[in-house]
């Protein structure tokens, strides 16, 4: 991909994670699958990795399929992630959000 392919998918990416509703968290291949590019879970991953100067971008709702909180080595302080989702009412032990399935957002398709 070049670098206008990366900087139009990245904002593809972050278009859909604005939409996360607070109090929730959606994965990595979801959004891929939403943006139709369901292999691309890592891609979303590294637009996860360079969204941390982008304010309006909730990056610390967007977690792994298993509800693992595998980005938060990004954030500023070992524990930045977990506390901003439980400061949204997420449980988090043990890196991993508890009752996954009842704050899981599935994103709508994005074309």
């Amino acid at each position: 991909m070049s670098n206008q392919e990366n900087s139009n998918f990245f904002e593809r990416v972050y278009e859909i994670v604005r939409q996360i509703p607070y109090g929730k968290v959606t994965s990595y291949g979801a959004i891929a699958k939403a943006l139709g590019t369901a292999k691309s879970a890592r891609m979303v991953g590294w637009a996860m990795n360079a969204s941390h100067n982008l304010e309006d971008v909730p990056a610390h709702r967007v977690v792994n399929r298993n509800g693992l909180l595998t980005g938060k080595m990004h954030f500023d302080g070992s524990n930045l992630m977990q506390q901003l989702l439980e400061n949204e009412g997420v449980e988090v032990k043990n890196n991993q959000i508890v009752n996954f399935d009842k704050v899981f957002w599935t994103p709508k398709v994005f074309h």
